[in-house]
């Protein structure tokens, strides 16, 4: 499709009935001015900024595993409920509202804000709902229900079985009728949860106990209904932010292009989607507010749809009756603050724009990404991760660079939740721009304690795909040789890691290594032996030592010897820290033909692990122990074990102890934050022993099977 920007859309193309249109019925208008956030983590405190600018008091909610957190310290007042899962006890927050004389209630996005029963409570007690009224909520919330009502309005459907008949062999029969590929999903999902792509038919049958498992442990009861619809093998994941008042107003405030994804999940979101024309702009946003229309809709919307990049066409997907996730991007391009139209609009005001002046803003405000920054580990298919922020540096905010996040350094990132840990949200004059700035604020981020996709999101930035708009829902799989395509370390990253550890050495112990590792022939000789830590199975590890001389004042001599390469010498190095604490050197070293920057930070809850920044890279090293300090605490045995990989629960061991298996075989079967991973085996060999049974909860880094010593890594 040919590319148009924005400012060339015709605004009269829009029938002016969708928007500024008046009712004969006009709403009260009552301000609010208390609000309790029914929510937690960045979304919670970018509520509580909107509200405290607009001098609406606040009360913010949290359970144990959030109880230091940014969000409980952020209001006046905050109240505890209690077990991780009490964000879902709709009763009881109405309860507290209540109580505390609370007008308002804010349910942010996930956990209540798509409950319709949720806001029925709210209403009758006579607490504002900041969202949309809970007939449309139901109507939209339940994707069959939804389409049924779409076709009706003359929105196209991706064609599929929305039916109640949810027989296995019934559902089966259905998929045949739509022809292989299918989609299976749950009429409760989102997130990716409960979602399968089904290529054959032999496969069918196992992939919907899949769906229908992990449904119901993130939706509950009736979260194992579920939907059968074509496959669109070159999709993109195209939607439209809508927003409609109490006086019969409904407007669009551009499309979002979702469509890099992981696990059916959004990784980067844009505006404008790129490379779309002008009239399928138009088609999208009147498609999205027709739907918003047809339900009786009030409040911020997100109408999603399906592109199929072969033939242009698009389909309806769902209706998102929240606030979404990617929210900012719409706010960057439209120069609005969408939390206080949420506001304005829940106390019966009319919409503060009308399309026009939306259209105008549009046209002068370029384009905006937004990166979701998560816990997790791209090169072992992105699984979740947690843990504690011990090191959290930030790139620089301004009008056009916006962090929406909720930790800081020092807090921990739970297993209870969602692991995103801020949005980093970017604009500039065009999209090519904004992408550039995007990549150099990801190069600011320096995050150590837990594995994050940062470095996956700067490889993303610099595809040549991606730069082109070039994108589909497959876009990773499609690319993912360049994506993950191991980068070598140079030399530099060695020499700098030492010279940090030997900085930070001299003002304080750096844990069991002892001077065994540590001193040479001489005082003034220090020798370090590196593992590169391997970002993926497919990536092999090695060993590489380096011995600093101190020559003089800040003058160093160092080697790097690494195997299969001839060592390399750098002589007369001038360096010197600029901080030092602890765990974290902040270095200047003057190479023959540079002057390199690096921060180095040994993490203090795992003293082998040291962290290198470095031209806005990331490179972990494992600092290798004594080897009297591997044989006295067993280590040996560890190494031949496959271990969690996250904060999980055991599901199911898939061998037994005895059995003999290749590499690659299923193990174990864990769950964590309500997905499904399958752990297989890194080697061939004999399980020696399982160390966990069903059920069994256990944190990353646990042993979950051993293998006989005959098996073992070398």
């Amino acid at each position: 499709m040919r590319s148009i920007k924005p400012r060339h859309l015709n605004r009269h193309a829009f029938p002016r009935r969708l928007f500024n249109s008046s009712t004969s019925a006009q709403p009260d208008i009552t301000p609010i001015t208390s609000l309790l956030i029914a929510n937690r983590g960045e979304i919670a405190l970018r509520i509580n900024r909107t509200a405290k600018r607009l001098g609406i008091q606040t009360t913010t909610l949290y359970t144990d595993p959030d109880a230091s957190s940014q969000h409980a310290a952020c209001s006046p007042n905050s109240i505890g409920l209690g077990a991780a899962n009490s964000y879902l006890d709709g009763e009881r927050i109405v309860k507290l509202a209540k109580q505390n004389g609370i007008q308002a209630l804010h349910p942010g996005y996930g956990f209540l804000s798509e409950n319709a029963a949720f806001a029925q409570r709210c209403e009758q007690e006579g607490i504002v709902f900041v969202g949309p009224p809970a007939k449309a909520m139901t109507d939209m919330g339940d994707k069959a229900r939804s389409k049924e009502i779409m076709t009706q309005a003359g929105v196209a459907c991706v064609p599929g079985y929305h039916g109640s008949e949810q027989d296995e062999t019934e559902l089966l029969n259905h998929a045949k009728n739509i022809k292989f590929p299918v989609l299976l999903k749950s009429v409760k999902g989102g997130g990716g949860k409960g979602m399968r792509i089904v290529v054959e038919e032999g496969e069918f049958l196992q992939q919907l106990k899949s769906a229908r498992a992990e449904a119901r442990a993130s939706f509950g009861e009736g979260g194992e209904v579920m939907l059968v619809e074509k496959y669109i093998v070159r999709p993109r994941h195209v939607e439209v932010q809508v927003f409609a008042d109490k006086w019969g107003n409904c407007v669009a405030l551009g499309e979002r292009d979702c469509s890099v994804q992981r696990r059916h999940q959004k990784i980067l979101e844009e505006s404008p989607a790129p490379n779309l024309d002008d009239a399928t702009k138009l088609d999208l946003w009147d498609k999205a507010r027709i739907a918003a229309l047809a339900v009786g809709y009030v409040g911020a919307g997100t109408v999603e749809f399906i592109l199929d990049k072969d033939s242009g066409d698009f389909y309806f997907m769902e209706m998102n009756t929240r606030l979404q996730v990617e929210h900012p991007v719409s706010e960057m391009v439209t120069g609005t603050d969408l939390v206080e139209w949420q506001f304005r609009v829940a106390a019966g005001e009319k919409l503060p724009l009308t399309q026009e002046e939306i259209m105008d803003r549009i046209a002068e405000r370029g384009a905006a990404i937004e990166a979701r920054i998560y816990a997790e580990s791209p090169e072992r298919g992105f699984v979740p991760d947690s843990g504690k922020l011990v090191h959290l540096t930030t790139p620089k905010t301004n009008e056009d660079i916006r962090i929406d996040a909720g930790f800081v350094e020092g807090d921990t990132v739970s297993e209870a939740y969602d692991g995103m840990i801020a949005k980093l949200i970017v604009r500039g004059p065009d999209r090519e721009t904004a992408i550039r700035k995007m990549e150099l604020a990801l190069r600011d981020y320096e995050v150590v304690g837990l594995s994050t996709n940062i470095e996956f999101l700067k490889r993303l930035c610099r595809s040549p795909a991606f730069i082109q708009g070039d994108v589909e829902t497959g876009f990773i799989d499609k690319w993912k040789s360049e994506l993950f395509d191991p980068l070598g370390i140079k030399p530099e990253v060695f020499v700098q890691a030492a010279l940090g550890m030997f900085a930070s050495s001299l003002t304080s112990s750096t844990g069991p290594h002892g001077t065994s590792l540590g001193f040479g022939i001489s005082a003034s000789e220090r020798r370090f032996a590196f593992k590169t830590i391997e970002a993926s199975e497919q990536q092999e590890s090695e060993v590489v030592e380096v011995s600093i001389t101190q020559k003089g004042n800040q003058l160093f001599d160092a080697r790097v010897i690494r195997k299969g390469e001839e060592e390399q010498d750098f002589q007369n190095l001038v360096s010197a820290p600029t901080s030092s604490s602890r765990d974290t050197t902040t270095l200047s070293t003057y190479f023959p033909n540079s002057r390199i920057q690096t921060t180095v930070v040994q993490d203090p809850t795992n003293d082998h692990k040291v962290s290198i920044f470095q031209h806005g890279m990331k490179t972990e090293l494992a600092l290798l122990p004594p080897t009297w300090y591997e044989k006295a605490l067993g280590l040996k045995e560890v190494t031949a074990s496959v271990v969690a990989p996250m904060p999980c629960k055991v599901l199911k061991n898939e061998a037994s102890e005895g059995d003999r298996v290749v590499k690659g075989a299923p193990l174990v079967v864990i769950e964590s934050m309500k997905m499904e991973t399958v752990i297989r085996s890194p080697q061939d060999g004999v399980i020696k022993r399982l160390a966990h049974k069903e059920g069994d909860v256990c944190k990353a880094g646990t042993v979950l099977v051993v293998f006989e010593e005959e098996g073992s890594p070398e």
